[in-house]
């Protein structure tokens, strides 16, 4: 059973369902109480009202989230959203990153937990913003918390609520240019978004989503939350992604589904054999993947270990998430197949620009109440982005003679690293900024967990100047985890094709990285019992065998989301709160240890 259509608003979404059923679970996480749909719609009224007695509720201002993922990731994202423009940060970006995003973004305010890290305090306040402090309660209600900010605010005035062409949601997007674009969804896009979900899923007040994906992207913000509130029912949100403990959440908190990227589900599979009862006992219906190419064995493993189907959709953040999904049974699910239309129009264009016919290959296209009608501040991009009022994708496709959409590539040059799109031109401008690189070419290598990863061709200044794991440790002063090079080739030229352009989706098989890249990864043994204690958490954490105690956290496929899952692991089994930066300046197990060792040693003498 899903929502009114006519709810048009985020805030609206959450008081149908309020005024419904308002003793109705809405949010859930791990060992709390759930969050009834009457208490989240007080949070979102309590919210607002402080909100615009800080003045950040009069039409356009932006509030930007520096939230770990968790239950209040969601309630806050749903608070603002509902009061004014929200804008969701990644907390594992870099501190010149976040500054810059906020910068670029207009945010006014930023809302960080009251315990957060420095080094993202302190970028936040370089920004010029207002702080908020959240405050939460672990032995509360999830998702329930208040805010605090200095100044206070003054007794709140008149609060309007937005309307369904207002700005809700605020995210950056990487294009076929280096600079990412400012995406602004309105209350409409998202919310029409959310019902397509909530009906191509066939959701209803019954249903709880676990939502494994971070809450400051698209797919687990419309997808997970959303689309879980759009139809009545709750969404689940453990806090960060670990595959060794899905199963216990499969058990708590009794999902019905659960939504992911493929190389969640592949480190799902990979603990699958261990945890027979846990998926015995557990109530889903069915399992959804999306924002990567789903490989057909992959779904085909997952439908016959969890024996129920398994839907992979199709989607982006310009269109407020999803485009196209495999439809439940009876009706087939097509492997290697992002489905049907699922809300929005989809079409295929020609290189002239004409529309064309199923079977046909071209460039696939969409339009609908889902999708943006411009990027914001890029008159450029908007000339190319549109045809007629269809949005371009920049993705490769065809349709089947059922309307089935097989994707075949992407036109754009985008590394699609595991749902993340990274530009290459904004990894080559930071490596050319290192003196001995004289230049550099970044490129997609495929990969068997996360579809892609980043290559980089580099032509040195001197040879035996730079090292691999410096480069990285150069780029990872600047850019994502997520976004640093895995495979680095040193040459003495960059290849070129016949026009003497690069040819980036050639580069890998060129340089010969297309095969397995564990070729020259450390395999020293853990020499003492930390050591050997932080092999086998690195092991969990990757969902790989760490070879040795050198290997590099960024080779090994390392990034922001898994170092905030390592660093969580640390704090639990040792007690020591390290930082993001401690880990990516020792980026080894023995880096790790050496760390652990000091700060016990520290402990001794204090």
């Amino acid at each position: 059973m899903q929502g009114s259509a006519t709810t048009r608003t985020v805030g609206a979404l959450v008081r149908e369902w309020a005024a419904r059923s308002p003793a109705a679970a809405a949010i859930a996480a791990p060992g709390r109480d759930p969050l009834p749909y009457q208490r989240l719609g007080a949070l979102l009224q309590g919210t607002a009202r402080l909100l615009a007695g800080l003045g950040l509720c009069n039409g356009s201002e932006r509030v930007a989230l520096l939230l770990p993922d968790g239950p209040e990731a969601a309630t806050a994202f749903l608070a603002v959203s509902a009061a004014t423009a929200c804008a969701p940060l990644n907390p594992g970006l870099t501190a010149p990153e976040i500054v810059a995003q906020l910068r670029e973004t207009g945010a006014r305010a930023v809302v960080l937990r009251e315990a957060a890290p420095a080094a993202i305090a302190d970028a936040a306040r370089a920004s010029g913003a207002l702080l908020l402090a959240l405050r939460s309660d672990p032995s509360g209600p999830a998702g329930w918390f208040e805010l605090a900010s200095a100044p206070a605010p003054a007794a709140a005035g008149a609060f309007r609520e937005p309307g369904p062409d207002a700005v809700a949601l605020v995210l950056h997007t990487s294009g076929t240019t280096s600079r990412p674009k400012r995406v602004g969804l309105t209350h409409a896009n998202l919310t029409a978004s959310a019902r397509h979900v909530a009906a191509a899923l066939e959701l209803g007040s019954h249903d709880r989503c676990l939502d494994l994906m971070p809450l400051f992207h698209i797919h687990g913000l419309v997808a997970g939350v959303l689309a879980s509130l759009a139809a009545g029912g709750s969404v689940a949100c453990p806090g960060g992604f670990e595959a060794p403990r899905f199963f216990g959440w499969l058990d708590a908190l009794r999902p019905t589904w659960f939504t992911a990227v493929p190389t969640m589900h592949q480190a799902i599979l990979a603990h699958a054999p261990a945890h027979a009862a846990e998926i015995a006992r557990a109530r889903l219906r069915f399992v959804r993947s999306s924002s990567s190419p789903l490989p057909p064995a992959v779904m085909e493993r997952l439908e016959a270990a969890f024996g129920v189907p398994v839907v992979e959709a199709y989607g982006m953040t310009e269109a407020a998430h999803q485009m196209a999904c495999n439809p439940l049974p009876p009706r087939p699910r097509k492997p290697g197949s992002v489905g049907l239309a699922a809300g929005p129009e989809l079409a295929i264009a020609s290189a002239s620009g004409t529309l064309i016919a199923h079977g046909q290959t071209g460039e696939v296209v969409v339009r609908g109440p889902n999708v943006i009608s411009g990027y914001e501040d890029a008159p450029a991009a908007n000339a190319t982005a549109f045809l007629d009022g269809w949005f371009r994708t920049g993705d490769l496709g065809a349709f089947d003679e059922e309307g089935y959409l097989f994707l075949k590539g992407r036109l754009k040059e985008l590394i699609n690293r595991g749902g993340e799109k990274i530009a290459p031109r904004e990894v080559e401008e930071v490596l050319l900024e290192h003196p001995a690189v004289a230049q550099a070419v970044a490129f997609p290598v495929p990969d068997a967990l996360l579809g892609e990863v980043v290559g980089v061709a580099v032509v040195v200044r001197d040879a035996g100047s730079v090292t691999a794991d410096g480069l990285r440790d150069h780029a990872a002063r600047h850019l994502a985890q997520f976004k640093l090079p895995q495979r680095i080739a040193f040459v003495d030229e960059i290849p070129k094709g016949p026009t003497g352009k690069v040819q980036r989706s050639l580069l890998a098989e060129r340089l010969g990285l297309t095969g397995a890249a564990d070729d020259d990864l450390d395999r020293t043994p853990a020499r003492t019992r930390v050591e050997a204690r932080l092999l086998r958490l690195w092991s969990e954490v990757l969902s790989l065998e760490v070879p040795g105690v050198h290997a590099h956290f960024l080779g090994l496929g390392g990034d922001s989301l898994t170092a905030l899952r390592m660093l969580h692991r640390v704090r639990e089994e040792w007690g020591v709160e390290l930082s993001m930066a401690q880990l990516f300046e020792a980026p080894t197990v023995a880096g790790v240890a050496a760390l652990l060792q000091a700060d016990r040693a520290e402990d001794a003498t204090a």
